[in-house]
């Protein structure tokens, strides 16, 4: 199956790419994507423990099932503003 995958902050400069299509088996979880992209991304590993997903613009766990066609957000958080 395949899902599209939208990245940002830390993700987009490490990859250099805003968004991609990735293949993943039948019954892939969020957590499985990640892996495959770390797999073909390694400077992605230190990411992984700040990172949060969002599947068809809700925010889910990792352990979320994918299905063909969704569309996976991987988040940092974000700080700053005014005091």
């Amino acid at each position: 199956m395949n899902v599209h995958v939208l990245f940002f902050a830390a993700h987009r400069e490490a990859l250099g790419v805003s968004r991609a299509d990735i293949e993943l088996m039948e019954g892939a979880t969020v957590r499985d994507l990640y892996r495959r992209l770390e797999e073909q991304h390694p400077q992605l590993g230190h990411l992984r423990d700040y990172t949060s997903y969002a599947v068809n613009r809700e925010m889910v766990d990792s352990s979320m099932v994918l299905h063909a066609g969704d569309e996976v957000a991987l988040l940092q958080p974000v700080s700053g503003g005014t005091t």
